[in-house]
């Protein structure tokens, strides 16, 4: 039996806003627990699982394009990115007008790997959707959109849309 959480018109309130919080800390906890079982197989970390997925849902797009769209050092992204082109994940081809442009693109073996990451993420997602109900979906990424910084909405919401 699904178990409710009690609604409340006090969501302002200081209690509720940490019970939000909470949440948050426990649900990315789970969320990420079954891709880091994954991903410690080939001793890889989070990291390496975010630049997977955004090469993958951006083929082509540039090393500065990932920096922006991750909020990481260039150092950071270095080493990770190194890992994942050394072990055959990417590819970086020259890009057509600027040839020191890095253009970035997973290969097979990546495009795999990747699906198998999401896909143990996607199946607790659509679960909790299924269980949810579409206008608690609908609130739920209304909230999410709302945490995120208010000069970078348009930017996600134009990735997500994809």
């Amino acid at each position: 039996m699904q178990r409710k959480l009690p609604q409340s018109n006090l969501y302002l309130r200081e209690e509720e806003l940490r019970r939000g919080v909470e949440l948050l800390y426990f649900a990315y906890r789970d969320f990420t627990s079954d891709p880091d079982e994954i991903l410690a197989q080939s001793r890889f970390g989070r990291a390496h699982h975010r630049v997977l997925y955004f090469v993958g849902r951006n083929p082509g797009t540039t090393v500065s394009g990932l920096l922006s769209l991750l909020r990481i050092t260039k150092q950071s992204l270095s080493r990770v990115l190194g890992q994942l082109v050394e072990e055959g994940y990417i590819q970086q081809d020259a890009g057509l007008e600027d040839r020191r442009q890095r253009l970035l693109h997973l290969t097979d073996k990546g495009k795999a790997f990747e699906k198998e990451l999401f896909a143990s993420q996607r199946d607790r997602v659509a679960e909790a959707y299924k269980r949810a109900g579409p206008e608690a979906v609908a609130g739920f990424w209304e909230v999410l959109l709302n945490i995120v910084d208010g000069d970078e909405r348009d930017t996600v919401l134009r990735q997500i849309e994809k």
